[in-house]
């Protein structure tokens, strides 16, 4: 990393934090030079990045400040207690209740699961699959079944070198989008009645599979600042025959907490001892904020216990629903599973992926989404601190683009929820992320749509309505 990127993240850093608060002056080139001993040209091509990235503006005469409108400092919510009890879950009919509800595309999607459709370089995949089709080789479809195409497969392969984690090519299996690798996991170690340690608050689509599959759950508490509870886990292992684990160590839905390297580590290490598989959630971990991709848990894995499941559904093509698996030691129990039910993802979109990742720019792309998303973050915490209540209490993730809310106790999120939706806003309340139907004070909400006059208004009217309901 060159210095003046050395010296941008640490500054970054201070604004993400909260040491440097929207609206606040930044250092003069001045001060920076002789607080950092760097020549002033580096400290003008630090402010240069941070502007590029849109955490700073320059004012005219005046000198650079951090992007979003001065507004008061927000906490961040607070841990809550573990309930270490197993449940049956029973959360479908409300999740349906609630998506069914927010489908509506006239709506301001700040409860959506998806970044904003413009974020992606579709003209570019449009070349890519357009391609894919006049050289698609008909073998393909049969080779390549189940494990996913080869040349995929091996782009993929050179993404987890990248990154600091490398994994075996012919052991990466490639699958319907993310949500397909993690039901395959869960499939190849449970059996229904089976107990499986879930987040709490946890994505909800992990409290459906295990609804569908006639699991149970024991809720393991989320802090939004480390993660996983690694002390509640240890003690829900030795109270309950839990068979896996399902979790999100990094940018988690819907809090956006990431757990650190040596925490990722530890938790690694105290399944291992354990003996349970971790299926590790990780559609989001490439939408980091800072100038190095956080390692999973998975390049902690010496036992082969780690499922490591991501997708491009959420960094580059939600529509192609290709994600993939790399299954340690489990990989013949998922591909036989594959076998039993879809056979293969759609060989065309494979092919297209693997060009465009080879020759389409994708690292480029993801700069540019990942400093979309850290400036939208800051616009979006703003705007809450500007017009929602007095005692809100806000997540502050370092990477992918959920924050979650907390009011007071006793707030009505679901009653919120449908507030919302008569004035066209769609937002994500905190009961569909529990087995419980617990968060009743609390909201996801998504930064990952381009800020606009009519997002501003929306949160503003967001504030409105909650202040009416605490009255």
């Amino acid at each position: 990393m060159k210095r003046y990127e050395e010296l941008a993240e640490t500054l970054a850093k201070d604004i993400r934090n909260g040491n440097l608060p929207p609206g606040t002056k930044m250092p003069s080139i001045r001060k920076t030079v002789t607080q950092f001993g760097v020549s002033p040209a580096t400290a003008f091509q630090a402010y240069y990045r941070l502007e590029e990235r849109g955490l700073v503006r320059a004012r005219e005469r005046s000198g650079y400040y951090v992007t979003g409108q001065a507004g008061r400092p927000l906490p961040q919510p607070a841990a809550r207690p573990s309930h270490q009890v197993s449940t049956d879950v029973d959360i479908s009919k409300l999740v349906f209740s609630v998506l069914d509800a927010a489908r509506d595309p006239q709506l301001i999607q700040l409860g959506s699961a998806f970044p904003s459709p413009e974020l992606y370089p579709w003209e570019r995949l449009g070349k890519s699959l357009a391609r894919a089709g006049r050289e698609l080789d008909p073998w393909y479809s049969v080779n390549d079944m189940p494990a996913g195409h080869l040349a995929l497969r091996q782009q993929i392969g050179l993404r987890y070198l990248g990154a600091g984690a490398p994994q075996p090519t012919d052991e990466i299996i490639v699958t319907n989008g993310a949500l397909e690798a993690l039901n395959l996991c869960l499939m190849a170690v449970t059996q229904p009645g089976d107990v499986v340690a879930i987040e709490s608050p946890g994505f909800y689509a992990a409290l459906q599979a295990l609804e569908r599959l006639r699991l149970r759950a024991v809720e393991i508490p989320v802090d939004p600042r480390e993660g996983i509870d690694l002390d509640a886990l240890d003690t829900a292992l030795q109270r309950h025959p839990i068979k896996a684990c399902w979790f999100m160590t990094q940018f988690q839905n819907p809090m956006g907490a990431s757990m650190s390297e040596a925490r990722k580590q530890a938790l690694v290490a105290l399944l291992a001892r354990h003996r349970v598989p971790l299926i590790e959630d990780d559609v989001y971990g490439e939408l980091y904020f800072g100038n190095r991709c956080p390692l999973p848990a998975k390049a902690f894995d010496q036992e082969g216990l780690v499922m490591h499941c991501s997708s491009f559904s959420k960094t580059l093509a939600p529509g192609f629903r290709v994600g993939w698996v790399a299954p340690g030691r489990y990989g013949e129990a998922i591909k036989r599973l594959r076998l039993m039910t879809t056979l293969s993802a759609g060989v065309p979109t494979q092919v297209a992926l693997a060009e465009y990742l080879q020759n389409g720019g994708y690292d480029k792309h993801l700069r540019r989404l990942r400093h979309l998303l850290e400036m939208q973050q800051g616009q979006l915490i703003a705007a809450i601190g500007l017009h929602f209540p007095e005692n809100v209490r806000v997540s502050q993730p370092a990477g992918g683009y959920f924050l979650w809310v907390e009011f007071a106790a006793g707030f009505d999120a679901l009653a919120l929820h449908r507030a919302a939706l008569e004035h066209g806003i769609g937002i994500a309340p905190g009961p569909i992320f529990s087995a419980r139907q617990g968060y009743r004070n609390c909201i996801r909400l998504n930064y990952g749509h381009l800020w606009s006059d009519a997002v501003e208004a929306a949160v503003a009217k967001l504030g409105e309505l909650a202040k009416a309901q605490l009255q």
